[in-house]
């Protein structure tokens, strides 16, 4: 029987003793100039394999510390079908270290072609009656916008492989209110979305308590992420935000429960870009930024009541 998404994730965190999730979002202008300059060829193809050369090193340095990565699909789709053959390695190489891997696609559309995302994100692509895998994540970030039976076909494909979903609830940019905070029936559209994502996750509980259908919350909104927390008990949420775009530790305590679990807290540029890129030990910048961002975490929020990492 496969795993539940929910008790992976709680028993990842418990044994690293931390919810950091290191997100993998690599630009060419800022990989370290070491990097660039092994593939420094002006083509897609080079800039693919210094994307996973880069993510590999980085891989290689923060799986013994976090359990989750999250890899930002956008970059990778900007380099064409090597960038995707370069994302299909990270991927696999990160599942490879034992770390939970989120695939940040934003996915959405209806009926087969939201089951053919869904397909590619997790269990592969049928062809002649045998499953052909493409990224296996263990978990997708979706949009809500084209409504419940647009999101059925990704939370099925991700309960067959015992995989979650992320569903974009509160998000972390300056111009999220355009739309999540119009009133509809009393109350911003984004609660509408967020009760939404309650009853999908009440739905398949793992034995931790929380279920595989998580929400994104930003820690750039944190009155609305506290009393999201209060309304979805048994929701995991991943909170973009922290770092490098303003939120604090303190900002994301709230989406955190007592024991420290519950939420995972998304740090890119302040781990993967901790460094200049002329600097040589920039492999020791990410430890250094993954490490100071975890002790900044157990300080300021519950995530502290873990067990601590090795």
């Amino acid at each position: 029987m496969t795993r539940h998404f929910a008790d992976r994730l709680a028993a990842a965190c418990r044994a690293k003793g931390n919810a950091l999730c290191v997100g993998l979002d690599p630009r060419w202008e800022l990989l370290p100039r070491e990097v660039r300059a092994n593939h420094a060829e002006a083509t897609l193809t080079a800039a693919a394999a210094a994307y996973v050369e880069f993510c590999l090193r980085v891989l290689d340095v923060v799986a013994p510390l976090v359990p989750v990565v999250k890899v930002q699909s956008a970059f990778f789709e900007a380099l064409g079908p090597a960038g995707m053959m370069a994302q299909q390695t990270v991927l696999h190489r990160a599942r490879a270290l034992g770390l939970i891997a989120i695939l940040d696609g934003k996915r959405n559309d209806i009926a087969a072609t939201a089951a053919a995302y869904a397909d590619a994100a997790f269990a592969g692509t049928e062809l002649a009656g045998r499953r052909l895998p493409i990224w296996q994540a263990d978990a997708l970030t979706i949009n809500p916008y084209l409504g419940g039976d647009a999101v059925e076909p990704f939370l099925t494909g991700a309960r067959a492989v015992g995989g979650g979903t992320f569903v974009l609830v509160r998000t972390s940019n300056a111009g999220a209110g355009l739309f999540q905070d119009l009133v509809s029936e009393g109350k911003p559209l984004y609660e509408h979305v967020a009760a939404a994502v309650g009853a999908w996750s009440s739905a398949n509980l793992g034995l931790c308590g929380f279920g595989d259908v998580g929400a994104v919350v930003g820690a750039t909104h944190p009155s609305e992420l506290a009393a999201l927390r209060q309304r979805l008990p048994h929701v995991i949420f991943l909170v973009p935000g922290y770092g490098a775009q303003g939120g604090s530790a303190a900002d994301a305590a709230a989406a955190f429960r007592s024991d420290g679990l519950g939420a995972i807290v998304n740090s890119s540029r302040g781990i993967i870009a901790a460094f200049g890129v002329d600097d040589p030990d920039w492999e020791a910048a990410v430890d250094s930024a993954t490490r100071a961002a975890i002790a900044d975490l157990r300080t300021n929020t519950p995530m502290g009541n873990l067990a601590a990492a090795p």
